[in-house]
């Protein structure tokens, strides 16, 4: 049976002690009691703080890193399981977002957003292929406001990214795709 894997992506420079990277601890050990897998760039900030969580709680944790494109990163974080070197960063993107189930948005900046207008766009053109787009949830009030307005100006489904307040409506809302991919969510 094939274990769903949840890709998680947010901030690199998060520190333990801001509450983005506790929720991101949170999350890690949500996804874990509920049997998925997850998978994250593999650093540090909030990648870290999702795959410790996810360890905390037994969960499989897979770090898709890019030590080309960031020699100076010691590599994966220690709670890693499982590391997937990439030889860019767009292969490491593609790679992240090819082996997921589900997407979830963590608050972060520019490599964040790269990231989820990525995961948009692959889920906007997987129905040209006969494909269901995978599940993306969106946590955080920037989110909440930058995903409407780009829906609007550039004119495309804006329905594809779902955006919620907590980690908790974030795992809620994975879990209704996931569970029961043919319901709507």
């Amino acid at each position: 049976m094939h274990q769903p894997i949840v890709a998680v992506i947010g901030a690199s420079q998060t520190q333990p002690e801001h509450p983005d990277y506790q929720d991101g601890v949170r999350l890690g050990r949500l996804l874990a009691e509920v049997g998925w897998a997850v998978a994250s760039g593999g650093y540090g900030g909030l990648m870290e703080a999702v795959s410790s969580g996810a360890a905390e709680r037994g969960g499989r944790v897979i770090g898709v890193t890019a030590p080309a494109v960031f020699p100076g990163r010691s590599g994966a974080n220690s709670h890693v399981n499982e590391e997937r070197p990439a030889a860019t960063l767009t292969e490491r993107i593609q790679d992240l977002l090819t082996i997921s189930d589900a997407v979830v948005a963590l608050p972060g900046s520019l490599g964040t957003l790269a990231e989820l207008i990525l995961a948009w766009n692959i889920a906007f053109v997987a129905p040209f292929s006969g494909r269901q787009p995978v599940p993306i949830v969106a946590v955080g009030r920037t989110w909440g406001e930058l995903i409407p307005l780009l829906a609007e100006r550039l004119a495309t489904n804006g329905d594809l990214v779902q955006c919620v307040g907590t980690v908790d409506a974030a795992v809620a809302a994975v879990r209704r795709h996931i569970d029961r991919p043919d319901e709507p969510g």
